[in-house]
């Protein structure tokens, strides 16, 4: 299969231990990437496709997603807003919560999938997670075997997408804007 990334955003927001579960399962990667290595560098976590492909070199760097780590508290409840009644104050409990580190993919294609070799097998395993993602959005356009597919993922659920091709502003009109070089009174023949 071959295929290209041309246009990615992402908000996605995962639990780092689902990431880590995930890939923990021995998921169905793409044929092109034979395993996937993770690495964690201090608040970044990128996974890197593995390839057992000969032509491609053992320098060649090949595609990666990275997320920055960071931690979230999440309440077992809503916790009550500030400004709302003080009647309440008298007790005061304590509403349950923990310290969740969330992998946040943010950003367009250079930020979150970086490196061109294995860059759409690496796609599918984002657009994967971004199926198991309950906050953010992924968008793309994408090419495989010759089509151009738009992805549109939010809060996990697949949405309708589609391409349009629209004409420029900075295209438009025929060129009456620009410098006519050729009649310049300040370029000498």
């Amino acid at each position: 299969m071959t295929g290209r990334v041309f246009r990615l955003h992402s908000t996605l927001e995962l639990p780092l231990e689902d990431v880590e579960a995930y890939f923990d399962e021995d998921p169905e990667l793409p044929a092109e990437i034979d395993d996937i290595d993770i690495t964690r560098r201090n608040n970044t976590l990128i996974i890197k496709a593995l390839s057992d492909d000969e032509s491609i070199s053992k320098y060649t760097p090949t595609a990666q997603l990275k997320a920055s780590v960071t931690e979230t508290r999440v309440y077992e409840e809503e916790p009550p807003r500030a400004g709302g009644p003080q009647w309440m104050d008298d007790e005061e409990e304590e509403i349950p919560s923990e310290l969740v580190e969330f992998a946040c993919f943010k950003g367009d294609r250079e930020t979150v999938l970086q490196n061109t070799a294995l860059q759409y097998p690496m796609f599918l395993v984002l657009r994967e997670l971004a199926t198991r993602a309950e906050k953010g959005t992924l968008t793309a356009i994408t090419e495989a075997d010759g089509d151009l597919e738009a992805t549109r993922i939010v809060e996990g659920e697949s949405r309708p997408a589609s391409i349009e091709v629209v004409e420029s502003p900075q295209g438009a009109g025929d060129g009456d804007g620009g410098v006519n070089w050729r009649d310049n009174e300040f370029i000498s023949d």
